[in-house]
């Protein structure tokens, strides 16, 4: 016997509710019908004679002359408006993000009334126009361009609002930090990146004046060859010809339908993020190079004292740095030339903040900073000196990695070929030279991060801001990083802070460790002395071992959680104190061993993970804060260790630090 097979629903889809679907069938029809309606009902063997007859001709070009003025009159006006909602907060501007809102909403003959009473003979400013400049826009073509930028501009404001609140700032800010002016910045960085909305936005601007009629009609009238545009050419070809008007309205039809054919409905033109996932390869194929940075520009000008840029730092070139931050940060901050500063501690406890301030990019605190002998503090962060790699790089999309590169020494007034010779050396440094002509979007996370790290080291800045600059990249390439950076850095003229979550990074690459909590300095010393003495829990953990806080006393350390460790060499009574345990110091057991430990607990083991070549075991206790053991696998196996098990840990004494916090 057969089986009768039914095809399946392709995985993930779901059914559609036949209550959802049946209206939103008669939606559609609704919005099809009228248009099928022009398609029925036109003439084609006549659409030919139609549109090429006088009347026609010329009213469609008075609409393209007027669509054209009306787009450009948007661009000039539409543009800042744009970026000032999207980036500026001041008062009212929810009035104003309103008031661009409202042609789209008003009835289009209500907003040619309120022109007239604006810009005609007897409205607010028509009078002094015409009595000043001899400007009558009513009854004018210059009439019909207001009532079309009037209804349309708004297109505009908002497509190209929305493309730059989904455009992150870091991508400007970091081309601040590279030497490059605001209005550079806003040119080679902004608009670039934001084009797809600003073409997206001048598109509908385009097609929604070339539609304008009620405005128009209203404001400038419906004077043939100076204010009959193809729509009111449309009106009255309706009571005297209808055959003529539903050709001239296919014209019309087929212009809007290619518009919105061609945005594809990414009318919001959103840029998209080419970061993504940094461990992520991408696609590998190469494209030709972008060289759209233009030359020497704003970034150059005169008063910009760019940073010098050259193949090795001079002896003169020292950059010694002294820091006094203030705000939700708060510390001072002194470094010789050549030292880096490995900056540590939890999330939110001030680390980004700190570079920010040195950056002069955030509010939430403010550096009073001197390079040498220089005092930036009151300088804006392109003239600064001050170059910065960001967490995930904030590599231009739009350039190749050649461009990226090459973007600050460009900006800081190098020649092309020049900028251009001193990125691919410092590429090639970085292991990435082979990827010049790629763009972002076509490297891995980690060749990614290494480029952003050409860029920053190319332009020779006086003070080096890196934001775990190796955290995108696998061991073995990290390693390698690490140790053409420590190169680099080894003959750096300036300071350089580098904040990481890494222990090998902070005592490979820093000579001294800034730990922060909560906007305040913890501890400032060698990579030896955080390891051996760490004053943090948090950097403790980083390093692997135990930490647990408490107060002195006669014996040891009162534990804040409860419980009693006794040391060996106790600090005085009082003293808020902090016990380090090395996880190999830590003893386990089946039963409650007995002899010399001071320091036995009895727990239960939560959690076994492998490090290396040993086991790492934590176990909870009623009776002291949680303990991380390391033990070898052959000693697991013996003890019969799993989740659950009830086990007894011991600490000698003598393995027991006490810091005073």
């Amino acid at each position: 016997m057969s089986r009768l097979s039914f095809p399946r629903r392709a995985p993930g889809r779901t059914r559609t509710p036949v209550a959802l679907a049946v209206p939103a069938l008669l939606a559609v029809a609704f919005l099809l019908l009228p248009l099928v309606g022009i398609l029925a009902r036109t003439s084609w063997g006549e659409v030919g004679d139609h549109l090429t007859s006088p009347g026609v001709v010329e009213a469609l070009e008075l609409s393209l002359l007027v669509s054209f003025w009306a787009l450009a009159l948007s661009l000039v006006l539409g543009v800042p408006l744009a970026w000032l909602l999207a980036r500026v907060d001041f008062p009212g501007k929810a009035f104003v993000r309103s008031l661009v809102l409202l042609p789209m909403v008003l009835p289009p003959t209500v907003g040619g009334v309120a022109l007239l009473l604006a810009f005609g003979r007897r409205g607010l400013l028509g009078p002094w126009l015409e009595d000043t400049f001899g400007i009558t826009l009513p009854f004018h073509t210059s009439g019909a361009v207001v009532a079309a930028t009037f209804v349309a501009m708004p297109f505009l404001v908002i497509s190209l609002e929305g493309a730059l609140g989904g455009l992150r700032p870091r991508y400007e800010e970091t081309a601040a930090s590279l030497g490059a002016s605001p209005v550079r910045v806003f040119a080679t960085v902004t608009l670039p990146m934001v084009a797809p909305g600003l073409l997206a936005g001048a598109a509908l601007t385009w097609a929604r004046a070339l539609g304008e009629f009620g405005a128009t009609i209203t404001f400038a009238g419906n004077l043939p060859g100076t204010t009959q545009t193809l729509p009111l050419q449309v009106y009255l070809l309706l009571q005297n010809s209808p055959e003529a008007a539903t050709s001239v309205s296919l014209l019309l039809l087929v212009i809007a339908m290619a518009v919105l054919i061609a945005l594809r409905g990414r009318w919001t033109g959103t840029p998209r993020d080419t970061t993504g996932d940094p461990n992520r390869r991408r696609n590998q194929a190469t494209s030709p190079d972008d060289d759209t940075e233009p030359g020497p520009g704003p970034g150059a000008a005169a008063g910009t004292t760019p940073v010098p840029v050259k193949e090795a730092t001079t002896l003169d070139e020292r950059w010694a740095l002294h820091a006094d931050v203030t705000g939700f940060t708060r510390l001072v901050l002194d470094a010789e030339p050549g030292t880096t500063i490995a900056v540590v501690g939890p999330n939110g406890a001030g680390k980004t903040t700190l570079l920010r301030a040195l950056l002069g990019l955030t509010t939430r605190a403010h550096a009073e900073l001197r390079l040498g002998a220089l005092d930036v503090s009151t300088l804006p962060p392109h003239r600064r000196g001050v170059a910065w790699v960001p967490q995930d790089g904030a590599l231009f999309p739009h350039l190749s990695a050649l461009s990226n590169t090459a973007y600050g020494l460009r900006a800081q007034g190098v020649t092309r070929a020049e900028a251009r010779r001193t990125a691919q050396l410092w590429l090639d440094r970085l292991d990435v030279g082979h990827l010049a002509h790629r763009k972002p979007a076509q490297v891995s996370g980690g060749q990614a991060q290494r480029v952003a790290l050409a860029r920053a080291l190319a332009t020779r800045p006086r003070l080096l801001l890196l934001d775990e600059p190796l955290a995108a990249l696998d061991q073995t390439t990290r390693a390698r990083v690490r140790h053409t950076l420590r190169t680099h850095l080894d003959g750096f003229g300036g300071v350089c802070l580098m904040v990481t979550h890494d222990p090998v990074e902070a005592v490979s690459l820093a000579d001294r460790v800034l730990v922060l909590d909560e906007g305040r300095v913890v501890q400032d010393a060698p990579p030896a002395d955080v390891t051996r003495h760490p004053r943090s829990p948090w950097v403790a953990r980083m390093l692997g071992k135990n930490a647990w806080p408490g107060t002195a006393n006669a014996d040891g350390l009162a534990l804040t959680g409860g419980g009693l460790l006794v040391a060996a060499d106790p600090l005085s009574p009082g003293t808020r104190a902090l016990a380090i345990i090395a996880p190999e110091a830590v003893s386990v057991h089946r039963d409650r061993p007995s002899g010399s430990p001071r320091n036995v607990w009895p727990g239960t083991v939560r959690e076994i993970t492998a490090s290396g070549s040993r086991l790492r075991v934590l176990i909870t206790s009623e009776r002291a804060p949680d303990l991380v053991a390391e033990i070898t696998p052959q000693a697991a196996v013996e003890l019969g260790l799993a989740d659950g098990v009830p086990v007894w840990t011991s600490v000698k004494a003598t393995e027991a630090t006490v810091v005073a916090v």
